[in-house]
Formats: C-alpha cells, sequence, structure tokens
C-alpha cells in the first residue's frame, strides 16, 4: 500500500474510533440527556475498557499471526485468553487479585503451549500448523476447565462470573491501564519493526538476515500473552477481535509491521467500541455481553478464512 493509501485507511479508522466514542459516550443515557456527571462516572469508563482493551487485543492478535506466520493466530484461538479466564477464575475463587491470575494464567498457557511443541521457538515454520492444532485443543481444554469451575461457584457470584468470562465491559476496570499498555506494546512493534518484517518473511530468512530468531519470538510470545492477560483482567475473555482487525488490514494491503502495529490498535479500539454500542442498544434496555457479540462477526470470518486456506 502506497502512502497515500495507508493515510486514508489510518483517517478512516480514526474518523470511525471517534465516532464510535462519540455515540458510544451520548447513547442510552435516556431523559438524562449529556449529562457530564453520569457520563464521567459510567460512560467514559466503559469506553475507555473499550479503547484499550480493544487495542489490546488486536495487537495481541497481531504479534501472534507474525509469531507463526498463519492468519488463524489469536489469542482466543490458540488459548492464550482462555489461559488468562482460569487463572481469572481461580483468583477470584481464592479472594485473590483478578489482574495478577489472569496475567499468570495467560502466560502459563502460552508456556503450555510451547511445551506440547517442544522447539517451536527455533525451528523452521513448518511447526506453524502444529502450533495452530495444539492451541485450538488448549483453547478447548480451557474451556472446559473454566466451565467446571463456574460449576462450583457460588450462586451469588455465578451470574457475574459468566458475564465476564463470556466478555462484558458494563463493570470493566483498568481502562486507561489497558491504553497504556496497549501503547507501550504498539511502541515495542514499531521499534522491533525491521527484525519483525524479517520474521514475516520466514524463520530461516530472518535467521540468514542476521535476527535472533529465538529471542524474537519469545519477545512476541511473552508480549502477546500479557496482552492478553491484562484484556481478560479488565473485560473478559472476548474474542476473535485479535483475528478480525489485522486480517481486514492486510486486506487493504497494510503489510509493513510499522504500519499494521498502530493501525491495528487505533482498528482494535474501534471494533470493541462499536461491538459495546451493539451489545448496549440492540435489545435495550437489556446488555448482551460484547463477547457474544465479537463472536457473531469473528466466528464466520474464521470459517471463512479457515475454507480460503483450504483451497
Amino acid at each position: 500500500m502506497g502512502l497515500t493509501g495507508a493515510r486514508l485507511t489510518a483517517l478512516a479508522l480514526a474518523l470511525l474510533l471517534a465516532l464510535g466514542v462519540a455515540v458510544a459516550a451520548g447513547l442510552a443515557l435516556g431523559s438524562a440527556g449529556f449529562d457530564l456527571e453520569l457520563i464521567a462516572a459510567l460512560r467514559a469508563p466503559r469506553v475507555a475498557a473499550a479503547v484499550g482493551v480493544g487495542a489490546l487485543l488486536a495487537l495481541a492478535g497481531l504479534a501472534m499471526q507474525v509469531l507463526l506466520r498463519n492468519p488463524l493466530a489469536d489469542p482466543y484461538v490458540l488459548g492464550t485468553s482462555g489461559g488468562a479466564s482460569v487463572g481469572g477464575l481461580l483468583a477470584l475463587m481464592a479472594g485473590a487479585s483478578l489482574w495478577l491470575g489472569a496475567g499468570l494464567g495467560a502466560l502459563a498457557a502460552g508456556g503450555l503451549l510451547l511445551a506440547l511443541t517442544r522447539g517451536a521457538l527455533a525451528s523452521t515454520d513448518d511447526a506453524s500448523p502444529r502450533l495452530v492444532l495444539t492451541g485450538v485443543m488448549l483453547a478447548s481444554l480451557c474451556g472446559a476447565v473454566a466451565t467446571l469451575l463456574l460449576a462450583i461457584t457460588p450462586d451469588q457470584q455465578l451470574r457475574g462470573a459468566i458475564f465476564w468470562l463470556v466478555g462484558d465491559l458494563s463493570g470493566a476496570q483498568g481502562g486507561l491501564g489497558c491504553g497504556v499498555a496497549a501503547l507501550a506494546f504498539a511502541a515495542l512493534l514499531m521499534v522491533r519493526d525491521t527484525a519483525i518484517d524479517r520474521l514475516q518473511l520466514g524463520s530461516e530468512v530472518a535467521a540468514l538476515l542476521g535476527e535472533p530468531v529465538r529471542r524474537l519470538r519469545l519477545l512476541l510470545l511473552v508480549s502477546a500473552s500479557l496482552a492478553a492477560g491484562l484484556a481478560v483482567a479488565s473485560a473478559g475473555a472476548i474474542g476473535f477481535v485479535g483475528l478480525v482487525v489485522p486480517q481486514a488490514l492486510r486486506l487493504l494491503g497494510v503489510q509493513r509491521i510499522r504500519d499494521l502495529a498502530w493501525m491495528s490498535a487505533v482498528g482494535g479500539a474501534t471494533l470493541l467500541t462499536l461491538a459495546d454500542l451493539v451489545a448496549r442498544t440492540v435489545v435495550a434496555p437489556l446488555e448482551l455481553p460484547v463477547g457474544a457479540v465479537m463472536a457473531l462477526v469473528g466466528a464466520p470470518l474464521f470459517i471463512v478464512v479457515l475454507t480460503r486456506g483450504t483451497r
């Protein structure tokens, strides 16, 4: 994509984000109108959480797709979000910090994925399909463990735990922290853009060009796992943002990691803000879990990408 095309894409994403934030801040206030106190107390933290979590998930998906050189890679698909969910539920049941539990759970899932596919960090790209299939099975395992944990959750905590598990922004906390983490993650990808661009050409090509492939892959894995853990701790397991946004940008012709990094952050923030807007308004005054809304978008796209890959 040329410079003009990249600028047009960036402008479109920025306008969509601005539109989503503006509508999300003003809608669903009912007769209260634009009550600044109400917006500051309820709307602003929720919009901030949607922006921060969406950016983190999109960047985590981008990092995993570069790591595996596979368009189907995503924290939700590979089990990282599932591990964070299990860690978060265990922390809630034990009365410990949700953030710590989700972060450790995400790192444990990422480490287990690599342990099950020994040597994948330093191997050739032939290991990528094996990593993806193992990740899908790991995600199923984490889902089963989370279901068992829900079965023994006290009734007074069950409804909140279920909504959090499927993705819910109504009580999301730490939006500002997620936003800062997303900025740091995007900056990291942009600083290491040359090495990551070479890795996108293949691990053997990157090694021939002098890049430390194993260290770079480990950096991407740890960063993506921590990003997924922060996102899950804030808003629960919201899937497919990391799958949809980077692939949409690539379909528009954006290929360089320097452009993909900040555009993915803006695109993820925009997508999740608009998805939350739909979740709050489509059956108002009831609210739908935003994770379910994202699954309605992401699952068909996953099937389309998988079908094209098979062909």
